[in-house]
């Protein structure tokens, strides 16, 4: 049976341990350089950034998703799931689902829309997030600066 319940600062540890889990199934490990104290910091510290869930399997920690607000000039309050991940041995059971819908609900209190990436290549949660309806916006290009571009960026002279 699943339970999916609200993040707590005694989960940061399980958190960090799954994101580096999935910084290796998506094969870019080397790009995840977050610490678990920062993740403390940002997500149970006084100022959080973000928000997690925790699904547990029959008692023990299956996976999580990671979301945090945002907002769109074009529709206002918006929910971003960064993250949701759940362990090899767990899939295939509706957690996924499970996280995804409680996400929603949550989402649906707090913003008009909810957004996501996939990885090009991961055809199984393509065809899931198909099938629930959602819309692909294939024409835009995700983009980022990582810190040192951002401070090259930021000492410019204009």
């Amino acid at each position: 049976m699943t339970l999916i319940r609200a993040a707590t600062v005694q989960d940061a540890p399980l958190i960090y341990r799954m994101i580096r889990e999935l910084a290796e199934f998506e094969r870019e490990s080397h790009l995840c350089v977050i610490e678990e104290g920062d993740l403390v910091r940002d997500g149970f510290g006084d100022d959080p950034k973000f928000s997690a869930l925790i699904a547990e399997w029959e008692g023990t920690v299956a996976g999580y998703a990671l979301f945090f607000d945002c907002y769109s000039t074009w529709v206002g309050p918006e929910l971003y799931l960064e993250d949701l991940y759940v362990q090899p041995e767990f899939r295939r059971k509706g957690i996924g689902m499970a996280l995804l819908s409680e996400v929603a609900r949550i989402g649906l209190q707090r913003s008009r829309a909810m957004r996501w990436e996939v990885l090009d290549w991961n055809q199984d949660a393509i065809a899931l997030y198909k099938a629930l309806g959602a819309e692909f916006r294939d024409q835009w290009k995700s983009v980022a600066l990582g810190r040192d571009a951002m401070q090259q960026l930021a000492e410019k002279k204009l």
